[in-house]
């Protein structure tokens, strides 16, 4: 019996490295490709594989993979009939991501990016299974809505395919969803995410992965059916050019070129349908496929097939191109541009506030003043960074944005408006960020809301909420100017608002307006003292 070789590890520059059972040796691989760059990580927790991408970005802004790993998990195989994911599928992802996370966890605070798609979206009672999850990995892990998984996929895959300006058709075909995207060039313009995944449908009508005629046109069926709403939208003649992601898509333009012995990467509608019917005949994926395909590959191969054919008969789609890059990609892509001035989160959250006709002028003097207080006390408060600074500041731009619904309650209603919104770059914990700040601005402390807040969010949630509420006050007036600004000092339940002398004598309304803050904070266990 050969001797075992122990675990090597290291570190350099901050990027720890360490040696898999299997002999693997990734340390030259990072010394090389590290040497005075930025390292940048995505993980997607998909709902049948987990995948992570590490790469660097170069000089012209380029992305260059270093790192890849694909663990198949099968996350949507282990959602019960609650909509609960089973103890054997949480243990299989943690296990999953203790490996990734021995890769990632020493990187930097900021520079990993984990999302979370369809499983965990429809997933019930997760809290304690995140936050797992997220100790295995050693980074955050979002859950992103639909809409914003499909702008991530088109982000990564015009990157990858270096599109020009001609319109496009993208496709994703997930575990559990289906993304679709119409755009030109990098810019999307219609986005959808459908119910309607390969694992899903797998198990659904191909269990035990017998293959039948009835069953394959009653899975075609249910992807036509799942599609017809968006029909109008997404079929040709909206779109010249079809692109087609995902493990799925690949898997299936392999298994096309290998039966037809034409080139890999196209998918055309014949040999779609040649295919299928190969699977029909055959009974079984493997037989088909003439064992191209990973078991876990296989077990989701036929609903792939059945969603595809959909796709090509509901959008009238005769050649579909495949791509390499997909929703990691664009996770990559999107997280440089967040560390550069290119963060799409800043646009979404002017664009809301144009379309929901925010008075600007008075939305930047709140945002002043909220940032001003929080440069006294940031390091006092735990609030240094630029998390807390920029959702303070996208909370306070936003803060009035219910007003274009109703005077009456309107923190509700922008919170509302927030909470539920499709807002391109924000995860779904982000957005309950920004619409709890944006509900607990003023009157009563919305204590219940701001308590419900991800767990490492709850502390300072309410302390940007504490800071947000005092900005708002200081410009209940809505004077042109504040001056001179007050200086504040002190603990996050127990602080000071000071004045120059007799400033607050000479300002009876901004006094009455403070002495009414001071009583809504001392309800919830805060002191505010006024000088």
């Amino acid at each position: 019996m050969p001797p075992r070789r122990r675990a090597a590890t290291g570190c350099y520059r901050g990027i720890h490295w360490r040696r898999n059972n299997d002999g693997a040796d990734r340390l030259q691989r990072f010394l090389m490709a590290a040497e005075g760059k930025s390292v940048f990580a995505a993980v997607d927790l998909g709902s049948n594989s987990f995948h992570m991408v590490v790469a660097v970005a170069e000089s012209e802004g380029s992305l260059r993979p270093i790192d890849r790993l694909r663990e198949p998990v099968r996350l949507a195989a282990g959602l019960d009939a609650e909509k609960r994911i089973t103890p054997e599928a949480q243990q299989r992802a943690l296990a999953c991501l203790e490996r990734f996370g021995g890769r990632l966890r020493h990187l930097e605070a900021g520079t990993v990016r984990a999302l979370g798609t369809n499983t965990l979206r429809r997933a019930r009672d997760i809290g304690a299974f995140l936050a797992a999850a997220e100790r295995a990995l050693g980074h955050p892990i979002e859950i992103v809505s639909g809409y914003e998984e499909a702008r991530l996929v088109y982000l990564g895959v015009a990157d990858s395919h270096s599109f020009n300006q001609c319109p496009r058709l993208v496709v994703d075909i997930g575990g559990g969803s289906t993304e679709l995207v119409l755009g030109v060039g990098r810019r999307p313009a219609d986005m959808e995410s459908i119910h309607l995944g390969c694992v899903s449908v797998s198990e659904t009508y191909f269990p035990a992965g017998v293959v039948t005629a009835e069953a394959t046109e009653r899975a075609a069926l249910r992807a036509r059916y799942e599609l017809e709403p968006v029909q109008a939208v997404f079929a040709a003649p909206a779109w010249e050019q079809a692109v087609g992601a995902s493990g799925t898509v690949r898997a299936v333009a392999a298994v096309i070129a290998e039966r037809s012995g034409g080139a890999d990467g196209v998918i055309t509608s014949a040999g779609l349908q040649d295919l299928r019917s190969a699977l029909v005949a055959c009974g079984e994926v493997n037989r088909a496929t003439g064992g191209q395909l990973s078991a876990d590959r296989q077990q989701v191969f036929p609903g792939g097939v059945a969603i595809l054919s959909g796709l090509f008969d509901a959008f009238g789609i005769e050649e579909l191109e495949v791509a390499d890059g997909a929703l990691r990609e664009g996770v990559l892509y999107d997280l440089v541009g967040r560390w550069g001035a290119a963060d799409i989160r800043a646009a979404t959250v002017a664009n809301l506030a144009r379309r929901y006709h925010v008075d600007m002028d008075h939305a930047e003097r709140v945002t002043r003043s909220a940032l001003r207080l929080l440069d006294q006390v940031d390091e006092g408060w735990g609030l240094e960074g630029a998390p807390p600074r920029r959702m303070l500041a996208w909370a306070a731009q936003l803060h009035e944005i219910g007003l274009d619904i109703s005077h009456v309650r309107f923190h509700r209603h922008g919170a509302y408006i927030l909470y539920y919104s499709d807002m391109a770059g924000f995860s779904r914990q982000e957005q309950q960020v920004l619409a709890t700040l944006v509900r607990a601005h003023r009157r009563k402390v919305a204590r219940a809301e701001l308590n419900a807040l991800p767990e490492h969010w709850i502390e300072t949630g309410w302390r940007l909420a504490v800071l947000l509420r005092l900005a708002v006050v200081l410009h209940r007036g809505r004077a042109p100017a504040l001056a001179p600004e007050p200086t504040l000092c002190g603990s996050p339940d127990a602080f000071e608002l000071r004045f120059p002398a007799g400033l607050l004598e000479g300002a009876p309304l901004l006094r009455t307006d403070l002495e009414q803050e001071r009583r809504h904070l001392h309800k919830v266990g805060i002191r505010l003292d006024l000088y």
